[in-house]
């Protein structure tokens, strides 16, 4: 089974233009790394919302007719991958409703910390749950009547909530991107034509021929509308920042550019300062594909070891419905990356992997090495050990789970099986990036969380909750004390 971390979600907006729900599809098929369980999209003419949504990738969720019945120069889209609630039609976003200024969608990347404590609150007061996601918290925040007009209303509300989260919003009106103050969460402004566009990375304007404008600032909410943009800064006193520097070791697309800085350049130079601080003599530099690629080549730039693409990565797999037999041994790791035996028969060989969460890949990667004939096996990561469990939108698994938080260096050199094993250190991770180290979280490696959170909470918490109120409702209909909702 592969036990890569999985990504959290893209999310993608926008306004002005007369083909946005088709530019916002090309936009979520350049995001699709970021999650492939659901996808949706919300088109508004100004009036009227329509959306369509459905579980799978994008290409598996739209046609062109769907297409064209999300009318309207206005949209939002999501790519998700659930952090907080299961993987389930019923929590495929964008999130839509009604409240008395109109109808609003929202589209959300990131995971807040204290979703359970606000969506109690709030059921408190009589208001029913549609689904189990966080973000259907944000979108009551946002409905809930208050004076002050809009741009008040979304600044409470970003001050209610905490936790990592990067927010495309859509009024009748308005397009809406929001930043959670830490930026644990990337998103970027660009025009496209006389109109804008939202993105979580840049790649996606790419696709549509946007003009990337700049990156949504740390606590910024920008308000898109016939004006042009406003900024509002909902956190003029916050200076603290925690950007994801998961997003440069794996998530982001190497194409994209973040805070300025190419992730292209960036994974090489993180392979770079990989082959300076654990020099190794080896004939060949093998990558595995394709999160591995980037750090191994910078690794063999620097080493001049020779680089191989020994692995080769099959694009077309899909779920099977058959589990694989004794007949076909690790099947779920061989069938994604193939080894071309002939390249590493007899040599010394250099495996480039961008992390190891439980190490179970990792192990199969080397063995099958070893299969074919090499020499010498000695792992190189890109980064530093994952010892922490992340809580703001990334699936890494608690520490019980985390073969760096229970095992010494070398007693995983010896699960791994490999010859030497070697991690980037976390000041080459942090020099590869350019920016200075309180640019960043890196909780995950060093246990330092920028946001207090519930260590007992996981990503089901919203199931727990779900299941107790319908128990509670079923059992006050069978008394005949059903509440009248507010």
């Amino acid at each position: 089974m592969q036990h890569y971390p999985k990504h959290y979600c893209g999310v993608f907006g926008i306004y002005g233009h007369p083909n946005a729900a088709e530019l916002t599809y090309y936009g979520l098929y350049a995001l699709q790394h970021r999650g492939q369980e659901s996808a949706g999209i919300v088109t508004s003419d100004g009036k009227q919302f329509r959306e369509f949504k459905g579980m799978g990738l994008v290409s598996q969720v739209f046609n062109g007719d769907v297409l064209h019945s999300l009318v309207g120069e206005m949209a939002i889209g999501h790519t998700r991958y659930s952090t907080t609630g299961s993987s389930h039609s019923r929590n495929a976003q964008p999130l839509t409703g009604n409240c008395q200024r109109g109808q609003i969608a929202i589209a959300h990347n990131g995971n807040l910390t204290n979703a359970a404590e606000l969506r109690e609150e709030l059921e408190s007061k009589g208001l029913m749950f549609q689904t189990t996601v966080d973000s259907e918290v944000i979108l009551y925040l946002l409905a809930q009547p208050t004076l002050g007009g809009n741009e008040n209303n979304l600044v409470q509300t970003v001050r209610c909530i905490e936790g990592a989260y990067s927010l495309v919003i859509m009024t009748e009106q308005e397009l809406i991107g929001v930043r959670d103050p830490y930026g644990f969460r990337p998103l970027s402004i660009a025009r496209v034509g006389d109109g804008w566009a939202l993105a979580s990375e840049t790649v996606a304007f790419d696709q549509i021929h946007a003009k990337f404008v700049r990156d949504v600032a740390p606590g910024e909410i920008v308000v898109i509308n016939e004006d042009g943009l406003k900024s509002i800064q909902a956190f003029p006193e916050h200076t603290r920042r925690a950007f994801c520097v998961f997003e440069y070791v794996y998530f982001a697309r190497p194409d994209s550019t973040i805070a300025g800085r190419s992730v292209y350049e960036v994974r090489k130079n993180m392979g770079r300062q990989l082959a300076r601080e654990n020099p190794v003599e080896a004939d060949i530099v093998v990558p595995v594909p394709d999160s591995g690629v980037y750090a191994a080549l910078g690794f063999s730039e620097e080493s001049g070891i020779p680089f191989e693409m020994a692995f080769i990565r099959n694009h077309y797999v899909g779920r099977s419905f058959l589990q694989p037999s004794q007949l076909i041994r690790d099947f779920n790791v061989r069938v994604k990356l193939n080894l071309i035996p002939a390249l590493v028969k007899g040599k010394r060989v250099v495996i480039v992997d961008d992390s190891i969460v439980r190490g179970t890949t990792c192990k199969a990667r080397v063995n099958t090495l070893k299969e074919a004939g090499a020499k010498e096996v000695h792992v190189r990561v890109s980064c530093p050990p994952h010892r922490n469990p992340c809580v703001y939108g990334i699936d890494f698994p608690d520490r019980s789970k985390l073969m760096a938080s229970n095992y010494s260096l070398d007693e995983i050199r010896k699960y791994l099986n490999a010859d030497s094993l070697a991690y980037l250190s976390q000041k080459g991770m942090v020099k590869a990036t350019g920016l200075p180290a309180e640019s960043f979280c890196m909780a995950c490696y060093d246990g330092d969380y920028p946001v207090p959170y519930d260590p007992t909470a996981d990503k089901h918490i919203m199931e727990r909750r779900r299941a107790r109120v319908e128990s509670l409702s079923e059992a006050l209909a069978k008394e005949e004390l059903q509440p009248r909702l507010l």
